[in-house]
């Protein structure tokens, strides 16, 4: 045995020495318990601060709304429509929005074969097989229930446009044409 200060216990013949903390452990540790009391205070209690969860939404709201100005710039046209639907990572993000049962799935099925909606994988169109006409059903929407999607934003449309152009003319057997559809082979 040492002469060295014991805690008083021991555990398998181990004794536990009573060695004071190093000062600068120390410091460190109450400098820490003073800024948390000092971060509650300004974020939680007073309100002064932004949280960083907050600031955080806020970048990434700014970002979408920078993304979607610049999407507004450059103009739609069917070329640009056909380039993204050739686009398998953009197609992919589109198969994600269309599949979503609580948006277009919702009426069309997954595969796209239509359950109250109308079959998207024929050749049979109600308002234009066009790419500017699926983008601008999506866009604005149409009578008899199609909702528009602008809140979404135009990426939204775009992605889900370029899938939707993606599986037309795959022939998936489903819902019969629409009365008032009519033949658009492209």
């Amino acid at each position: 045995m040492t002469a060295e200060t014991t805690r008083g216990h021991t555990f398998d013949g181990i004794e536990e020495f009573d060695n004071r903390l190093p000062n600068w452990w120390l410091w460190t540790f109450y400098t820490a318990c003073i800024f948390s009391v000092g971060y509650w205070i300004h974020y939680h209690t007073l309100g002064t601060g932004a949280l960083p969860v907050d600031e955080y939404f806020t970048e990434q709201r700014e970002a979408a709304a920078a993304l979607e100005r610049r999407l507004a710039e450059n103009p739609v046209t069917d070329e640009m429509l056909l380039q993204l639907a050739a686009n398998p990572a953009f197609v992919a993000e589109g198969r994600e929005i269309f599949q979503n049962s609580m948006m277009c799935a919702q009426c069309h099925k997954q595969d796209g074969s239509g359950l109250i909606g109308p079959n998207l994988t024929d050749e049979f169109w109600i308002y234009g097989g066009r790419p500017m006409d699926v983008y601008t059903t999506i866009l604005e929407g149409r009578p008899r229930g199609m909702q528009s999607y602008k809140a979404q934003g135009l990426g939204f449309v775009q992605r889900a446009t370029a899938y939707v152009l993606s599986i037309r003319n795959t022939n998936v057997p489903g819902k019969a044409p629409e009365a008032d559809a009519r033949r658009e082979t492209q």
